[in-house]
């Protein structure tokens, strides 16, 4: 049976979100350690936590930096005395580009996204007005088809970037999560590894062009250890390993406890004696992780922690559905915790979440920079 802790059925109004600090610096000490060994510098991405305090903790662990996808975040971090930020994203707008200089300008180190010469030209036309150089990474495009320069043209943007007053390009980065050869997988170190040759050899075709960049930034949470054996390779930039997820233990990256991040939820109905319904729908859980889809073939929207038999079938905005068996004992008013397939998207819909130190006592935290689409 799933009842959480009495403790935290009483603390907490539901549905909420609890997260675990033992197995936080559990998760991030075990990636530190692991990234260490391979020489490459580690640049977790911030978007799982959204918090300037968990960033600290990646960085008192060995973190050379953080990265976000957008000004807002960065602005967030920056507030909360993260002074290494990486922009891992295009970045065309005037106005975010004036609020980029406000950063560097106030002491941080930031680094921006270009992928294309119009971009390139934008970021030089804020920084020469303003007397200062930003700091870029180009995007490599690596199989999601979505931003980033094929890698055959890159070595001519390259160079025409780095022609441009008040630019600095310093490296290449890319994104690509578990695939190989352009379709998803579950060979995660042969998915690792394609990305870090693609991505080195790509560095290379651009410095032969005479343009010496030094960075050459790479991996997600399924690959980033794998990418990272690749000679050549600078840095890693995973972001979901700090909590961890259904996803991520469907992958065998972890194990159910070591996912930090629970949903707390009451049971409000139970209709029939085969299905449970609970007060928090999709607004409350990430559904961008469908169940059923190749290649992790997820059982349902989450895991119901001490019920393995349980299935969080389905969601409307208000209410889970969740099957269970008939002699199960669950009740109205009861208090249980999910595991969701997918912790970064579910943070995001939260306010704030409840942070469980080793006594068990609970902290309310603001998620700082959820909602920041800016």
């Amino acid at each position: 049976m799933s009842r959480i802790a009495s403790t935290i059925a009483a603390a907490v109004e539901t549905p909420s979100v609890v997260i675990s600090l033992q197995a936080v610096e559990s998760n991030i000490a075990r990636m530190a350690e692991a990234i260490k060994k391979t020489g490459v510098q580690l640049r977790p991405h911030a978007k799982t936590h959204k918090l300037p305090q968990m960033a600290q903790r990646q960085l008192d662990a060995g973190a050379i930096g953080i990265t976000v996808a957008k000004i807002a975040e960065a602005e967030v971090m920056a507030a909360g005395g993260i002074t290494d930020i990486f922009v891992a994203y295009p970045i065309v707008a005037l106005s975010k580009l004036e609020r980029a200089i406000k950063l560097v300008q106030s002491g941080v180190r930031l680094i921006i996204g270009v992928d294309s010469l119009e971009g390139a030209l934008r970021i030089s036309q804020v920084a020469t007005k303003h007397g200062v150089q930003l700091e870029a990474r180009m995007e490599i495009e690596s199989g999601l088809n979505r931003t980033g320069v094929d890698a055959a043209a890159a070595p001519a943007l390259a160079q025409q970037i780095s022609k441009l007053d008040g630019v600095l390009l310093s490296g290449i980065f890319t994104y690509r999560g578990a695939m190989l050869s352009g379709s998803a997988t579950m060979d995660l170190k042969a998915a690792g590894h394609e990305e870090g040759r693609l991505m080195v050899q790509t560095a290379e075709a651009i410095r032969a062009a005479g343009v010496n960049i030094r960075d050459i930034s790479v991996g997600s949470s399924p690959t980033a250890l794998y990418a990272a054996e690749i000679e050549g390779i600078t840095e890693v930039r995973p972001g979901t390993y700090i909590y961890q997820d259904v996803m991520q233990a469907a992958f065998g990256l972890c194990e159910i406890d070591d996912c930090a991040g629970a949903v707390i939820a009451t049971v409000v109905s139970r209709p029939t004696p085969t299905r449970i319904v609970i007060d928090g729908g999709s607004k409350t859980f990430a559904t961008d992780v469908q169940p059923d889809k190749a290649p992790l073939h997820l059982k349902g929207f989450g895991h119901i922690l001490g019920d393995p038999d349980a299935v969080f079938e389905r969601m409307n905005e208000e209410h889970g559905v969740i099957s269970v068996q008939a002699d199960s004992p669950y009740e109205v008013g009861d208090v249980i915790a999910i595991i969701p397939n997918h912790i970064c998207s579910t943070i995001n819909l939260h306010n704030f979440v409840y942070l469980q130190h080793a006594d068990g006592t609970l902290a309310q935290a603001p998620v700082a920079a959820r909602g920041l689409l800016e």
